[in-house]
């Protein structure tokens, strides 16, 4: 009973703390309360037309500040004329300034082309050295056409800087966008962990098809770059029902079986892995990359607890045997394509 008691005046202080937070700002801070991560702040970027990250970073931010402690702060792309979050409005996320206090950052964002003022604030995390999340369409997470003030940052950079071609997918996950290895919308993902890294902290607590979700596999650089640590393997499955447009998950199924095609599976990409990164001028950090990452992926009880453990690994602390994974109030995602996102939201919508 004392529990319970005290579960639900949490929610009541973190619901408060949030709606305070959000008065008068673009942006949605849970506050976090007793846990292991009491004392570290993240920022949660969402910003992509297509995979739903402007739902999926207020279910990380709720799950990481209620189950585990952390202070969570989660920032979307704004409609500067309404207020209204805008996924495919692609020229601002306002409230990077509070990567200043981060201790990490959790990175989904797609062909963002932000002014300068907003991109040094990413810049100088960078600089810093702090850890990186970097989530699904990360690998193309900035193309810079309106402002040309961090060109090196655009997915496909070829310019002097030579550290930076291939932009900022390629300078901090190790990889720029190269193709969908999966055919996209009809072929899934189960998430297998890899050989080398069964007893790797990130992976504790899952097991072999934990992890599954509808979005495909991405091509990875073959041979794996020796920089990178595998951690878990994308096995290509084969959509064994209909296409169902209506359907979130577009009639694919965990069950659905491996794919006839030989060459999807053989060799298998990594969809998520650890690498170094280092900004010239900067110090050297480290990056967690998932490719798997859609908004419905995360309905996966193992992508969200890869996602928890991570977040400790890369702050220091201890994993836990088995992480609570399960998301604070209800989540029912989206399904993931351009322009099915909800319109009329603003970030204090997102308040617990």
């Amino acid at each position: 009973m004392m529990t319970m008691l005290r579960h639900n005046a949490c929610i009541l202080f973190l619901t408060l703390c949030a709606t305070w937070a959000t008065a008068g700002d673009p942006w949605t801070v849970y506050e976090g309360d007793e846990g292991p991560g009491k004392g570290k702040h993240i920022v949660l970027v969402s910003g992509d037309e297509e995979y739903r990250s402007e739902e999926t970073m207020p279910m990380l931010g709720k799950l990481l500040a209620v189950r585990h402690g952390f202070r969570c702060t989660v920032l979307f792309a704004i409609d500067p004329e309404t207020g209204e979050i805008k996924p495919d409005y692609l020229h601002s996320i306002p409230g990077l300034q509070n990567l200043k206090s981060a201790d990490l950052m959790v990175i989904n964002t797609r062909f963002r082309d932000l002014p300068p003022d907003q991109m040094k604030h990413l810049d100088d995390f960078l600089l810093s050295g702090r850890p990186v999340i970097a989530l699904r369409p990360i690998v193309a997470g900035f193309r810079i056409k309106k402002h040309t003030d961090h060109q090196q940052y655009d997915w496909h950079y070829k310019g002097p800087e030579k550290a930076w071609h291939g932009g900022f997918g390629k300078m901090i996950t190790g990889q720029t966008w190269i193709a969908h290895h999966g055919k996209h919308k009809h072929q899934g993902t189960r998430g297998l962990i890899a050989e080398t890294a069964r007893t790797h902290p990130i992976v504790r607590g899952i097991a072999n098809g934990d992890i599954w979700g509808p979005s495909d596999v991405y091509r990875t650089p073959q041979p794996v770059p020796s920089d990178w640590t595998p951690l878990v393997m994308g096995q290509v499955q084969d959509r064994k029902g209909d296409f169902d447009p209506k359907d979130p998950f577009y009639g694919m199924k965990p069950d659905d079986p491996v794919s006839a095609d030989r060459k999807k599976n053989d060799p298998m990409m990594p969809i998520a892995w650890l690498r170094p990164y280092q900004l010239p001028s900067g110090k050297p950090g480290t990056s967690f990359t998932s490719t798997i990452g859609s908004s419905t992926d995360f309905a996966s009880e193992g992508l969200r607890r890869l996602v928890v453990n991570a977040t400790y690994h890369l702050l220091g602390l201890t994993v836990p045997d088995r992480a609570n994974a399960d998301p604070v109030g209800a989540f029912k995602p989206r399904a993931y394509g351009f322009g099915t996102y909800t319109r009329g939201l603003k970030p204090e919508d997102h308040a617990l």
